[in-house]
């Protein structure tokens, strides 16, 4: 992989900023240079949340995100800050039911059914880890096994099943998509 830029979005409350950071972890053990930085609405829950990676074999030239080449939304609120970043052949993943007006443009959408995933596995609380599934499963930015691991470092010890099934689930969500990468 080269140079790539990544955000995760969506409300304050959905665990995006962790997701990054296992993100983040589990690229830097590959030897990957990693900028992460983030943002959100001075709300806890419900307001803008977006955490951005920007990721390379070598120190980034600027550390912030400018054209997305993965994006992840998991709530309507988050759409108007992302979509004029989007770059053209770009993997953006949509919650099929909380982002009712995706972005369109020429880069491959792939809406699933992330939040009702987690709900169905006990928590909604893990579609932030379903989505990193997801999107690992679209994508090469990382292997399954590296993402496994810095998810079980991650993970609190009394939830850490449930973290691993969602990230099961988010893969599987999208091998059922056919639009799976053939890594």
């Amino acid at each position: 992989m080269t140079a790539c830029e990544v955000r995760l979005s969506g409300a304050g409350g959905q665990g995006l900023i962790l997701s990054a950071r296992i993100l983040a972890e589990a690229l830097a053990t590959t030897g990957k240079t990693v900028a992460q930085s983030q943002g959100y609405e001075p709300t806890s829950r419900g307001g803008l949340s977006r955490a951005d990676l920007v990721i390379d074999d070598k120190v980034a030239n600027y550390p912030l995100v400018s054209e997305l080449d993965y994006l992840v939304i998991l709530d309507q609120c988050a759409v108007e800050a992302s979509k004029d970043m989007i770059r053209e052949g770009a993997i953006v993943v949509a919650d099929a039911r909380d982002v009712t007006e995706p972005p369109t443009g020429p880069f491959r959408l792939v809406a699933l059914p992330l939040t009702e995933t987690a709900a169905r596995l006990g928590s909604k609380r893990v579609a932030n880890i379903v989505a990193l599934g997801a999107l690992a499963g679209l994508s090469d930015i990382c292997e399954r096994g590296i993402l496994e691991d810095a998810v079980r470092a991650r993970a609190p010890a009394a939830l850490l099943d449930l973290n691993i099934e969602a990230l099961d689930k988010g893969y599987e969500l999208a091998a059922a998509s056919g639009l799976a990468a053939a890594g």
